[in-house]
């Protein structure tokens, strides 16, 4: 059984469904994109799959190495090894990113890590993805630029060490030289003991980083899935062939 695993999944936001029987697996060193033109619920996926209360699951069930978290709260889900990147990163003045980071690892564990023990593990981290020191002393994502909010992010993942990240549109609205640099972020946090659950719109981040499965979304449904391939299809030829198969 895979880490993350999603069966015959059914959300609705207020009175209108938006994912329709999703089904997917994600596990340990696994890379797995979802792919689908805008409004096809892909983010819905990503948060429903993180326990935000807006979205309403009335149908099947969300599974964490065997145990069923459909139930859960977001913060449980944290706790097992579920993690969220934003697509729009939101700004907190005055909290700086180390102060952040250091909150956020300590909320999801049982014994709280000093604060030499973090700056070590912070450093490494940092040291890892070619991150300047300084970074760690900025306030979160205040006046940072589109690409290091997503840097701020990928930071995030590596300082917290969870089983499955889910990135949502990671690549929205970065140029070539940020895009490679979370990409290769991305290509050195995965491995054996994480996996990535890579949501996003174009195939150009794929060419960057290989996925072992690919699966198209469109109106609330998987229509396609596939290899690698299944991605330089879509970037060819477009989604209109999907809707066609999701009506």
């Amino acid at each position: 059984m895979a880490f993350l695993e999603v069966k015959d999944l059914h959300v609705k936001i207020e009175d209108k469904e938006i994912l329709r029987g999703i089904s997917l697996a994600v596990d340990k060193g696994e890379v797995v994109a979802i792919m689908g033109p805008n409004g096809s619920g892909k983010s819905t996926l990503a948060y429903a799959l993180m326990g935000h209360p807006r979205y309403e699951i009335t149908k099947g069930r969300i599974f964490l190495d065997g145990e069923d978290a459909t139930e859960m709260e977001a913060d449980e889900r944290a706790k097992k090894g579920l993690f969220l990147s934003f697509q729009y990163p939101q700004e907190i003045s005055g909290v700086t990113v180390s102060n952040f980071l250091r909150t956020a690892l300590n909320s999801k564990r049982n014994d709280k890590v000093s604060v030499p023990d973090f700056h070590r593990l912070l450093q490494e981290k940092m040291s890892l993805l070619r991150f300047d020191k300084s970074f760690a002393l900025r306030y979160l994502n205040e006046g940072f630029s589109g690409g290091e909010k997503k840097k701020a992010e990928i930071l995030q993942m590596a300082v917290l060490q969870p089983i499955i990240g889910i990135l949502d549109e990671t690549d929205s609205g970065l140029d070539i030289d940020s895009l490679k640099i979370v990409a290769n972020g991305i290509n050195k946090l995965k491995g054996p003991h994480m996996g990535i659950l890579l949501i996003t719109h174009y195939q150009r981040i794929l060419n960057y980083i290989t996925p072992d499965k690919v699966h198209i979304v469109v109106d609330g449904k998987i229509v396609k899935s596939g290899g690698k391939e299944l991605a330089f299809e879509v970037e060819e030829r477009g989604y209109e062939e999907h809707k066609a198969v999701s009506q």
